[in-house]
């Protein structure tokens, strides 16, 4: 327990804090340590070579988005970032998608990417890597099928549903953030246990931290069964 919490900042090698805490079945309580979200990434990925990837969050939400989702999306994509997980929005620089990355950009080496129907859109400043697929609406799939997770801050617009109802054809988890219990009711009836839903930023990253939880040792190997949620 030492070895996996306090001591993560003292030096530990990462093969050995990985180790330590794979086998003691504490990964939890690594993954939870405060300020160490970043040390805790590098040793998954150092110390086991078949992560090979980073985690991808898909962070999906309207163009004309409420101020409360708009704050959401750009806390949600912070806390991604600190965990050294890649954000990924509809690259725009409006809404959701743009306060998304915006929070990203917080963290030094963050990765943002931005999958946008066409090149007239205009890129958000915050985007690293601009995908430009002149696929329209259709790009849509391309943003879900390239998450491990689609998580949705509002529900106002009519492409952000059409994002969900393809990731739960695709069988990808999904967290609603801040979601009405209409809302709330209509998509768990729709998705069943793929749906999750939350008030919060920090309650939607502990809900994927039950997800690494459950895929390790391959916690990147995309998105698999919600488990109990």
């Amino acid at each position: 327990s030492e070895v996996c919490g306090d001591r993560i900042s003292d030096g530990v090698r990462y093969g050995a804090v990985w180790e330590a805490c794979r086998r003691s079945g504490l990964l939890g309580h690594l993954l939870r340590d405060g300020g160490g979200d970043r040390l805790v990434a590098a040793a998954m990925r150092r110390a086991n070579p078949r992560i090979g990837m980073r985690y991808i969050v898909g962070v999906m939400g309207p163009a004309k988005a409420r101020k409360k989702d708009v704050d959401n999306a750009r806390v949600l994509g912070e806390l991604i970032a600190r965990r050294e997980w890649v954000v990924l929005t509809g690259g725009r620089d409006v809404g959701v998608m743009d306060a998304a990355c915006q929070g990203a950009k917080k963290v030094p080496g963050s990765l943002t990417i931005g999958v946008l129907p066409s090149a007239r859109e205009r890129v958000s400043k915050y985007v690293d890597l601009a995908i430009i697929t002149e696929m329209g609406n259709a790009r849509n799939n391309v943003n879900v099928m390239s998450s491990n997770v689609v998580v949705v801050c509002g529900l106002m617009g009519a492409g952000t549903v059409s994002e969900v109802a393809l990731a739960l054809k695709a069988g990808k988890p999904v967290i609603l953030v801040g979601a009405t219990p209409a809302e709330e009711k209509f998509f768990k009836k729709l998705g069943g246990r793929l749906i999750a839903s939350v008030d919060s930023p920090e309650e939607a990253i502990g809900l994927m931290m039950k997800q690494f939880e459950q895929q390790q040792p391959d916690l990147v190997q995309g998105a698999r069964s919600w488990g109990g949620v």
